[in-house]
């Protein structure tokens, strides 16, 4: 019985120091070598961080493209869905209430034709990207908040829309910070 609870414990020192020790360190090292050096690929305009390009942030003001809608309140922190599923009764009235705002804004657009991402939350509640129809279907409304021209706004959806993860897996999708700001630069 003892030969056995010495072995339980180096068993556990070793795995303790493997799992808590040498893995994160690996982690972090290899984490130096991507894009923000392992603390995510910050967006700066004018030498201010103004996001990061894998968190969600919340766009309300009709003159700009609206994100993802988030469970969290694009708490990173917090990040996680809200584990309603289609048959729970505040949900549904969440999303009703989120597809009746897209129709307030956008009076052009039919029930049908509003892409799923727009009035659903992603399972981290964090998601920055929106598909490109979900970018596509706001250009009236912003070209008219702007005073633009809708090819111009249309042009920049194009410019940032980012096609499949190696063209085969996903939607093309359209980072909704970087497009915002990209939209702020045009006169």
């Amino acid at each position: 019985m003892k030969k056995y609870i010495l072995q339980s414990l180096r068993l556990t020192a070793v795995l303790l120091l493997l799992l808590c020790v040498v893995y994160p360190l690996i982690v972090a090292f290899i984490g130096g070598f991507t894009k923000g050096n392992g603390g995510g690929e910050k967006i700066s305009l004018n030498g201010k961080v103004v996001g990061y390009a894998l968190l969600g942030q919340s766009f309300t003001q009709p003159a700009y493209f609206w994100g993802r809608p988030s469970a969290t309140g694009y708490n990173a922190a917090g990040s996680g869905g809200s584990n309603k599923g289609p048959s729970n009764a505040d949900y549904l009235k969440e999303v009703s209430n989120r597809v009746d705002t897209l129709l307030k804004y956008h009076p052009y657009l039919k029930k049908e034709n509003i892409p799923a991402d727009m009035v659903t939350a992603s399972g981290s509640g964090l998601d920055p990207n929106i598909s490109e129809q979900g970018a596509i279907i706001q250009i009236k409304r912003i070209a008219a908040y702007r005073k633009l021209d809708q090819k111009k706004v249309a042009q920049l959806v194009v410019e940032n829309t980012k096609g499949p993860f190696m063209g085969l897996f996903g939607p093309s999708s359209v980072n909704v910070l970087k497009l915002n700001l990209a939209l702020d630069q045009l006169k």
